[in-house]
């Protein structure tokens, strides 16, 4: 309570030309902190405390600074949005395809695969519309973490690739969880695997919609053109199998200003990379990395996912050849500067991050607000920075001590994000990255556990396109445990790449 009213007296004392809420507002704000405060459900308290404070806080902090009337006009999504309005919606389409993607698994895991599991009935079904029936499963790692938001990503697309919005397409996405929770599988419905389905998969769903399109244009022939329709099929199959029905594969229509247009930077490194594994020399060993990066945080800022990040590691381990996933598309955003110098919006995104090295893994589905930032100080020199901080709604954090019938816990948490990268005259550059987190435990032991990783970054270009690059970097995982002793695990790296990059 002491910090809500100091954050009461702060906003009073900022000037009434700055805070943008009334006094009447704040009152119903602080009405609508302490109804939070006696809300029974632990979980719900904290989470809806975080957010609150989270997303009252933030804007009054990013506002104080600055001269709002020197901000550009707000209304920047743009005038034709040909994923929303080229496509009408078709509900019934829409359903079949959802059904489809619950069935034709639930079909082979029965039939083929001869899954216990998958033996249903009506009493099963019966049993599991019970909410004193849902758990925490046990399922392995790769399966709740990786496999529920891939088939998520189907669900959504079920709706999203006929003609629906994204934010119409996340409650298909949540539905089409549940039905397989509590009608697809014979053991109970799951915790877990509903919200990594159901936030999961609409993250990597609306990625895939973006990117499927993106890959086919309407307008060419031939192999490449058949080439980009498979592509489009294996990354969207949701998308695919429309476009089958509709006589649109391989067909040249439209024209060309209904393909996106959205500019696609793309980056891949190729190189050696040097590791240990707490303090274990883990010698020299072959590493890559594809980084693309979808629209910029400062254009069409008020269209779900106009802003997309996807950065991907791969590298030779004991457990998995794929080290890292990190995706992140905007929701929504507003400017918080804009002038020849400087420009710096805040944006709202949704995250899904996967970490699999040889001294842990580690994956969260969370939420964060941001601060993008760009200056130009010279010609020659620039740089930009990023800021954010937000909720982790669901987390996997590895448990040396397993109890539950898995070797990982569920969390909930809050991350915080920073980095700064300067450019000289476009050749040199050098750029330094830190992202934290504090996981509570959901289901498993009791714990508390920090996540930190370190990365700094120096580049050369040689010539157009082509540079190498000099990567340092740590990972550390710190458990601290109510009823056994913590744990201490380190990944410190060294990467050298040669790096090729182009926009698309």
């Amino acid at each position: 309570m002491q910090l809500y009213r100091g954050t009461f007296d702060l906003l009073q004392n900022r000037g009434k030309n700055i805070v943008p809420f009334s006094a009447e507002a704040i009152i119903k704000m602080n009405q609508f902190y302490l109804s939070l405060r006696k809300t029974k459900c632990t979980f719900f308290r904290r989470i809806g405390i975080l957010f609150f404070l989270i997303f009252s806080l933030a804007p009054f902090t990013l506002f104080a600074q600055f001269n709002v009337s020197r901000l550009p006009y707000s209304d920047t999504a743009p005038k034709y949005n040909y994923r929303d309005t080229l496509v009408k919606k078709r509900f019934g389409r829409s359903v079949f395809l959802l059904s489809t993607t619950e069935a034709l698994p639930w079909l082979f895991d029965r039939y083929i695969a001869k899954a216990d599991w998958a033996n249903i009935s009506f009493k099963t079904v019966g049993n599991h519309l019970n909410p004193n029936s849902w758990f925490w499963d046990t399922d392995d790692f790769l399966t709740n973490q990786f496999a529920h938001p891939s088939h998520g990503s189907i669900f959504f697309n079920s709706f999203r690739s006929n003609g629906y919005s994204f934010w119409q397409s996340v409650p298909a996405t949540f539905a089409g969880s549940y039905v397989w929770e509590t009608a697809g599988e014979n053991q109970a419905p799951s915790i877990n695997d509903f919200i990594n389905t159901g936030f999961g998969g609409s993250v990597l769903g609306e990625i895939t919609h973006r990117f499927a399109n993106k890959i086919i244009n309407n307008r060419s022939r031939g192999f490449k053109r058949q080439a980009s329709e498979v592509v489009g099929f294996i990354i969207n199959p949701a998308n695919g199998l429309n476009r089958i029905m509709d006589g649109k594969w391989g067909k040249v229509y439209g024209n060309a200003n209904a393909c996106d247009s959205t500019k696609v930077y793309f980056e891949i490194d190729g190189g050696m990379r040097r590791f240990s594994v707490n303090n274990h020399d883990g010698g020299f060993s072959w590493y890559g990395r594809i980084k693309l990066l979808y629209g910029t945080p400062f254009e069409n800022y008020r269209v779900p996912f106009s802003f997309i990040s996807i950065n991907t590691e791969l590298g030779k381990s004991l457990k998995s050849n794929v080290n890292l996933i990190s995706a992140y598309g905007s929701l929504t955003g507003f400017w918080v500067q804009y002038t020849d110098k400087s420009q710096q919006m805040a944006l709202l995104t949704a995250n899904y991050d996967y970490i699999n090295n040889d001294a842990f893994f580690y994956s969260s589905e969370n939420i964060k607000l941001n601060l993008f930032s760009k200056f130009k100080i010279s010609n020659k020199i620039k740089i930009s920075t990023t800021f954010g901080t937000g909720p982790i709604l669901l987390a996997a954090v590895p448990d040396p001590y397993p109890n539950y019938g898995r070797d990982y816990d569920f969390c909930w948490g809050a991350g915080l994000s920073a980095g700064a990268m300067i450019s000289l005259d476009d050749r040199f550059f050098y750029g330094i990255n830190y992202r934290g987190a504090w996981f509570k435990t959901y289901s498993g032991n009791a714990s508390d556990n920090f996540l930190h990783t370190v990365t700094s970054e120096l580049g050369f270009k040689i010539i157009k396109r082509y540079s190498i690059s000099a990567e340092p970097g740590y990972f550390a995982l710190l458990g601290h445990y109510k009823h056994y002793p913590g744990y201490d695990k380190t990944y410190p790296y060294l990467r050298i790449s040669i790096r090729f990059n182009t926009t698309l």
